[in-house]
C-alpha cells in the first residue's frame, strides 16, 4: 500500500485545494487516485503570508499532499482584475515557502455553487436571524466547500484531458 504523498506516474497522490478570502482560507483535500475532493478545514488568515504558508505546509505534510491548487478569482469576462493579481502574488509566495508545486483553477462562482450545496445559515434559536457565531461557522463551511469545488474542477479537468489524449 502506498504511503501518503506517494506519487502516481510522477503526480502527487493528494493535493491541497485553497479558496483564498480576505479573512479566511477554505482548504480541501483532493485524492488523485479516487478523483474526489473533500472539504477539510477553514483557516483564519495569518498576519503574514509566512503564517499562512506555515499552516498550509503543516496540513500538506499531515495529509501527504504534494501540490497546491488555488482558486483564481477571474472577472466574469475571464480577465484578471486586482483580486486575481493579489491571489497570484499570495499563492506564489505560499508555494515558494512550502516548496509545493502550484496550479490555478478558475473559481468564478465557486462560492455561489458552494452555498447552493450547503444551503443557508438557517435561523437563530428563537427563529430570528442567525447569531454572529452561526453566521461565521456557515461562512467557514462555504469557504471549505468552495475549495472542494475548486479541487474537484481541477481533478475533472485532468480526467478530461487524459481521456482526450487517449482518444487521439
Amino acid at each position: 500500500m502506498p504511503a501518503p504523498g506517494d506519487t502516481f506516474a510522477g503526480a502527487p497522490r493528494r493535493v491541497i485545494g485553497l479558496d483564498l478570502g480576505e479573512r479566511r482560507i477554505g482548504v480541501a483535500i483532493g485524492d488523485m487516485a479516487a478523483r474526489t475532493a473533500t472539504p477539510f478545514t477553514t483557516l483564519g488568515r495569518g498576519k503574514t503570508v509566512a503564517e499562512d504558508a506555515a499552516g498550509i505546509s503543516r496540513i500538506a505534510a499531515e495529509q501527504g499532499a504534494g501540490a497546491l491548487v488555488v482558486g483564481l478569482p477571474l472577472d466574469m469576462d475571464g480577465g484578471e482584475g486586482l483580486q486575481a493579481i493579489k491571489t497570484r502574488e499570495w499563492a506564489e509566495a505560499v508555494a515558494a515557502a512550502s516548496g509545493l508545486p502550484l496550479r490555478y483553477r478558475d473559481e468564478r462562482l465557486s462560492s455561489v455553487r458552494a452555498e447552493r450545496r450547503t444551503g443557508t445559515a438557517g435561523r437563530g434559536r428563537s427563529g430570528g436571524p442567525p447569531s454572529p457565531a452561526k453566521r461565521d461557522a456557515h461562512r467557514a463551511r462555504i469557504d471549505r466547500e468552495a475549495a472542494a469545488l475548486i479541487v474537484q474542477d481541477d481533478l475533472d479537468a485532468m480526467t478530461d484531458e487524459g481521456t482526450e489524449r487517449r482518444s487521439t
